[in-house]
């Protein structure tokens, strides 16, 4: 076997967290869905329960909800498809996305990571925050024969 020095050892393994948190005090991608995530299940509770025998056409909101058992629909809340403006992700149409999403170093369109930050949680990432999964990448543990 070959030597590992002692960081490499230490970003494996049960370590890892504590050392990717290190190179950032931005709210991580768990974190933000920590945090989300009750208020979602609220909402969704809220809606269900106001609205729950409310007829969408041939199905009714708890249906929507429940699973779409044999039922032909969705809800669907990341994007819309507007026939005018084309279609928005979480309310940003496409050129805003370009403006506010963060870009890789001297790049001119967003990076794939910021619009799937932007799906998953609805927030508008920082350079930091979609910086993270780059660096997870670049420190996971490799096999060492």
């Amino acid at each position: 076997t070959r030597f590992r020095p002692a960081a490499a050892r230490m970003v494996c393994g049960k370590h890892a967290k504590k050392f990717i948190r290190a190179f950032s005090s931005e709210a991580s991608l768990k974190d933000v869905f920590s945090d989300k995530i009750p208020k979602w299940q609220k909402e969704i509770a809220d809606i269900k329960s106001m609205y729950g025998d409310k007829v969408l056409g041939t199905c009714t909101v708890e249906q929507a909800y429940g699973g779409m058992r044999s039922v032909k629909s969705l809800v669907y809340e990341t994007s819309l498809l507007d026939p005018v403006e084309g279609i928005r992700f979480r309310g940003y149409s496409i050129p805003e996305c370009q403006k506010v999403l963060p870009k890789a170093p001297g790049g001119e369109e967003p990076l794939p990571e910021a619009l799937l930050w932007l799906l998953m949680t609805g927030d508008v990432p920082t350079d930091s925050q979609v910086k993270v999964p780059v660096d997870l990448g670049r420190l996971s543990c490799m096999p060492i024969s």
